[in-house]
């Protein structure tokens, strides 16, 4: 039992693994808070594309 114990307590490959499932979520809330600007501002450029391409009726 304190053999089980003692390799409990030196394993590292979990905290390992969660500390990687930490900075990858991490990386992942960086990548959405810059990208939302960007989304944005392409969502604008395509509407004015839209908008531009969009048939008009003259009356």
């Amino acid at each position: 039992m304190r053999a089980m114990i003692r390799r409990f307590v030196r394993d590292e490959e979990a905290a390992t693994a969660i500390e990687y499932a930490l900075i990858a979520g991490l990386i992942a809330v960086v990548i959405a808070g810059a990208l939302t600007p960007i989304g944005d501002q392409i969502k604008t450029i395509l509407e004015n594309i839209l908008t531009a391409l969009t048939p008009t009726t003259s009356g």
